[in-house]
């Protein structure tokens, strides 16, 4: 709390409207797109700092059935960029809208490449900001089985699982670990793949990754303060794969430095790092992390939509984030507990027959918990990564926390959705809560335990198994709209309050009298939560 006293009365005071403000740092932020967890909650982390964070206006972001407005936003940009200290901006947003864009515009080579362009006007034009940057190398397909409705292209949808196998394949192939029978099989595929399908899909993989490779050109020429690229929705053997080690060899060629630029596995997680990154650089801060993994498996775990292991995941994640890994907890501003199964296997939160508290935990859960009585015990900053499960926090470890009474004598915790998105967000917001006051870190730990563990692990179930009776009517094109949808968010509400009056132990000052859950992607995967 020192360092923060200290920057806070350095701070620059404001005087607004007959009221004393104050602010740490103006920060431009360019998020993805205009989902919460990649827009609002990203931003609030820093804002807690008491930094000025700016975002576009949302209607400039892309949403569940809207592109994002990248001319718009380059504009919105330049406008605001006078007497900026950082700019953090999605690649993704600035050349193709938006993340869900990038899997379906139709810009051509030269579209996209004139608009990476504009940053080297940007560095020109503000010598002193520093500019942080962040995209996604193309996900392969959605659950490497089939593609999303709306989320890419209607076409690929006949040919996705073949797609998939296609990708890899040659993945493998060019690993040289392809087997005879392996070669002829993606031989065969070549030909089996309807041609336009491949062939659109091939021109869409190329375009994105020649544009990241131009954004490791501006790296080494010093646009950028860092580059971060991750691989989005991804797995060992796949095209997102390949693009990421044919990348991570042309910056070897190009002596682009690992303290400029990394690639990693995730997507949304993305801007919270480098977020992150922008504030503790101006703090001039490297925070020290401990890391301790679970039994079993433990540190060479992989998890699903990841194609590396966690200890390599974590290594890149430390370094993009401007910390260092250190071997002694005692010397460390956070402890980091990764909860995994000992199996090293993970699963769905909605798998409710694996995902659900026993009266005792399990044998995965007992281990981990030993880590954790043990970190706190002995006082160290703890943080807990939650990733035995994807898209939610593990139910088994929750309720053993609730039971102990250590709920809040953590300092962070994320049990999100991926296991990189979850460890990503985490570890950007775990670094700087060390510079925020106990009620504001106490906030944020709640935000995470209701979106987390009661909505996604929970009531994004029950609200799927219940919606059909709310009223109102089920909109033909899947989103949940209208009457029915302010059934469900009231329905939500509710639920919400309900599950958190008996399951969450919240410390003094905080309540829930006042909480809201809304539905802004008119769909049930992500919710937002206000209190």
């Amino acid at each position: 709390m020192r360092r923060f006293f200290f920057a806070f009365l350095t701070a620059l005071f404001l005087l607004v409207d007959g009221s004393l403000t104050f602010a740490m740092g103006k920060i431009l932020f360019v998020p993805l797109d205009s989902r919460p967890i990649t827009n609002d909650e990203t931003a609030l982390v820093a804002k807690e700092l008491g930094y000025d964070v700016l975002t576009p206006p949302v209607e400039f972001l892309g949403a569940e059935s809207r592109s994002g407005e990248p001319e718009k936003l380059w504009a919105w940009l330049e406008k605001n960029a006078p007497g900026s200290d950082a700019l953090v901006i999605s690649s993704d947003s600035m050349l193709y809208g938006s993340l869900v864009d990038s899997r379906k515009h139709t810009l051509t080579e030269n579209d996209v490449q004139n608009r990476i362009l504009r940053f080297q006007k940007l560095r020109q034009n503000y010598p002193d900001v520093k500019i942080y940057v962040y995209g996604t190398i193309l996900r392969t397909l959605l659950s490497m089985n089939h593609s999303g409705a709306g989320m890419e292209p209607a076409t690929y949808q006949a040919n996705a699982v073949k797609i998939y196998r296609y990708s890899a394949l040659l993945d493998k192939s060019e690993m040289g670990q392809a087997s005879g029978r392996e070669k002829r099989e993606l031989k065969k595929l070549e030909t089996d793949i309807d041609k336009n399908v491949m062939q659109d899909w091939q021109n869409r993989h190329s375009i994105n990754f020649n544009a990241n490779k131009t954004l490791l050109d501006l790296t080494k020429e010093g646009v950028f303060s860092f580059c971060l690229l991750g691989g989005d929705d991804s797995a060992r053997l796949s095209a997102t794969h390949r693009e990421a080690r044919l990348l991570e060899d042309y910056a070897a060629r190009k002596d682009v430095w690992r303290t400029k630029f990394q690639v990693l596995s995730g997507a949304d997680e993305l801007g919270m790092m480098m977020l992150s990154r922008a504030v503790l650089d101006m703090k001039n801060e490297i925070p020290f992390v401990h890391i301790v993994y679970n039994d079993g498996v433990g540190k060479n775990t992989i998890p699903a939509y990841c194609f590396e292991s966690l200890e390599n995941e974590m290594k890149g994640a430390i370094l993009a984030c401007g910390a260092m890994e250190v071997p002694d907890p005692a010397r460390a501003d956070t402890v980091l507990l990764i909860n995994t199964f000992t199996s090293g296997k993970t699963f769905p939160a909605n798998d409710l027959k694996k995902n659900k508290a026993g009266k005792k935990p399990n044998a995965s859960t007992e281990a981990f918990m030993r880590k954790l009585r043990n970190s706190v015990q002995k006082g160290y900053p703890v943080a807990v990564g939650d990733i035995s499960f994807s898209n939610g926090s593990d139910n088994d470890l929750m309720e053993a926390m609730r039971r102990e009474s250590l709920q809040y004598k953590i300092k962070a915790y994320g049990g999100w959705n991926t296991a990189t998105n979850t460890l990503g967000f985490l570890m950007g917001e775990m670094f700087l809560v060390n510079f925020v006051p106990e009620k504001a870190r106490n906030e944020l730990m709640t935000r995470r335990y209701l979106d987390e563990w009661a909505y996604q692990s929970n009531l994004r179930q029950d609200l799927l198994g219940t919606l059909s009776t709310l009223p109102g009517k089920t909109d033909s094109s899947g989103f949940i709209t209208g009457e029915k949808k302010q059934a469900a968010e009231d329905y939500l509400t509710k639920k919400m309050r309900e599950f958190a009056k008996e399951r969450i132990k919240l410390p003094i000052g905080i309540s829930l009298d006042k909480l809201k859950v809304t539905l802004p992607w008119k769909r049930a995967f992500e919710c937002k939560i206000e209190f």
